[in-house]
């Protein structure tokens, strides 16, 4: 018996919505990410001027 593949299980799949809790999770995440990126840029300056 072959196995299902990837795609055709996919396509099955009915699409479901995010949670509120995972839109917030994604938001934070994103915004954690940029934050710890500026951060990292404003040190940089910093430390390493020349």
């Amino acid at each position: 018996m072959p196995e299902p593949k990837l795609a055709e299980e996919l396509k099955k799949m009915q699409r479901e919505p995010l949670l509120p809790i995972e839109k917030k999770l994604i938001t934070r995440s994103i915004l954690l990410g940029l934050f710890l990126v500026a951060v990292l840029a404003w040190t940089s300056q910093v430390l390493f001027r020349n």
